[in-house]
Parts: C-alpha cells; sequence; structure tokens
C-alpha cells in the first residue's frame, strides 16, 4: 500500500514538472549548460529542487564526462596526445566552471592550514587561495592528467572520463549520506545534505547502472582497486570532517567530488 502511494506522488511529481524542474536544477547546479528556463527559472523553489535532482548527480557526472571525452578525442587528432589531455581538462573546467577543483583549492588552504575549528571555518570562507591551496590543486589536476596522458589508447581514455564522471558525483553523494551538514555554517550543504539518505544514493547509482557495468566487464581488477581506493578515501574523509568540523561543508563535498575523480581515472586507467 504504502510503495503504491509513493509511485502515485512520484508519477504526480513528474506530470506537473517537479522531476524534470529538478534535472535541470541539478545540471545548472553542476554545470554551466544551458537548460530549459535558464537563470530566469524561479528561484524560491531552488532548495526543494535541488533536494529532488541529487538522484541525477552522478548521471549529470557521465554526460559532463562525455562532452570531455568528446573534446579529448577531437582534440587528440589535431595536437600531441599530452596537449590533448589538457584541453579536454580545460574544456571541462569550463563546462563545470572549475567547480570542483575551486573546492579543492578551498578544502586543501582550510584544512592545512587552520589549526582550529575556527580557522578552519574561516579559511574555507575565504575566497583568496594559499600555498596549500594552489599546491593542493596543481597536484591534483596533474595527477589526473597524468593517469589519462598515461593511458595509451584514447578510446579507453575517453571511456575512464565517462565512468569517473558519474563515479565521482556517486561518491558525493555517500559522503552527503555518510556526514552530516554543518549546522549554521553553509546553508547550502545544509538544506541538501539532510535529503541525501542512502537510498539517494542507491537511486542514482542505479540511474548510471548500465556504465558501472561496462566498467566491471572491461577491467574487474582495475574495479576491485578503485574500489577499495574509494572505500578508503571516504572513511578517512569522513573522520576527518567529523573531527575538525562536526559535519560538512559544500567545498568538502567538492573535495569529495574530485577524490572520486581521482581514484577513478587511476584505478581504470591502467
Amino acid at each position: 500500500m504504502q510503495e503504491r502511494q509513493t509511485d502515485t506522488v512520484n508519477r504526480t511529481a513528474w506530470h506537473d514538472g517537479r522531476w524534470p524542474r529538478a534535472l535541470f536544477t541539478a545540471v545548472q547546479f553542476l554545470s554551466r549548460l544551458p537548460v530549459p528556463g535558464g537563470a530566469h527559472r524561479d528561484l524560491s523553489t531552488f532548495p526543494d529542487d535541488i533536494r529532488r535532482g541529487l538522484v541525477f548527480f552522478p548521471l549529470i557526472g557521465c554526460c559532463i564526462g562525455a562532452i570531455t571525452a568528446a573534446v579529448l578525442l577531437a582534440a587528440s587528432h589535431l595536437v600531441a596526445w599530452p596537449v590533448a589531455v589538457l584541453i579536454a581538462l580545460a574544456a571541462e573546467a569550463a563546462v563545470t566552471g572549475a567547480f570542483h577543483e575551486d573546492a579543492v583549492a578551498d578544502f586543501c588552504d582550510a584544512f592545512g592550514g587552520g589549526w582550529t575549528r575556527e580557522d578552519t571555518f574561516r579559511i574555507l570562507k575565504d575566497s583568496r587561495i594559499g600555498s596549500f591551496g594552489a599546491l593542493g590543486l596543481g597536484l591534483a589536476v596533474a595527477m589526473r592528467a597524468a593517469a589519462l596522458i598515461a593511458m595509451a589508447d584514447v578510446w579507453h581514455a575517453a571511456f575512464v572520463l565517462v565512468a569517473a564522471g558519474g563515479i565521482a558525483r556517486a561518491v558525493t553523494l555517500i559522503v552527503m549520506a555518510a556526514v552530516p551538514p554543518v549546522s549554521g555554517r553553509d546553508s547550502l550543504s545544509k538544506d541538501i545534505g539532510q535529503e541525501a539518505t542512502w537510498r539517494t544514493v542507491v537511486a542514482g547509482t542505479l540511474l548510471i547502472f548500465p556504465v558501472l557495468c561496462l566498467v566491471l566487464w572491461r577491467d574487474p581488477v582495475g574495479c576491485l582497486g578503485m574500489g577499495i581506493a574509494l572505500v578508503v578515501f571516504v572513511i578517512w574523509l569522513r573522520r576527518l570532517l567529523l573531527r575538525r568540523l562536526g559535519g560538512a561543508t559544500g567545498d568538502c563535498l567538492g573535495f569529495a567530488a574530485y577524490g572520486g575523480l581521482l581514484a577513478a581515472t587511476i584505478g581504470l586507467g591502467r
């Protein structure tokens, strides 16, 4: 009976436009891709839309990865392979507005330079990039670029970009479900983090299930290594966030996504 009522609510939400609006909001949140309505959409519905749109994060990640892969394939015919990889990563940053890269820099600055909880929060809110942020972001992008350059097959690299894009956003949902938002500090993290349950993680992962099956079929050993790396990363990040902040902020979630990108790219890039 309860399942039937849930199905009815979901169908109603789809027909009255709430689910499409949630999808477009999630796309707009994670990227700069044009969506119906664009910047003129009613911002009063944003909190509800983004909560509902969390389930689409992994799917949108795969789409962003597909755009990056298309640029990589095109550039590989025009320039040297290392240059093509850098062009593709630059294109991805343009598509996402360097959303996760900015979070990596802020996270490294805050947790590298902050000695107390208040110091860490203060640095997270500071828009300037310090030495820890510059070094952390530079190393993160360099490791990802190096892992892609090391792949001899351009089609394999393109596939990894698509898969890693989806896996990274699934990691974000996992961290949301595993770590409570910091109350009173980051309203966006508080708004969306409270809605990211393990059910959201499962639903979001199911949307990219065909991609995950293909990944497992192509490289089961790489999947095992990637899975172990992701588990260790999430456990480490959860303990760090609870110990230092008592929860997660938006920058912490963005850092989690880039960590997922790195783990997936390195693990599947053998």
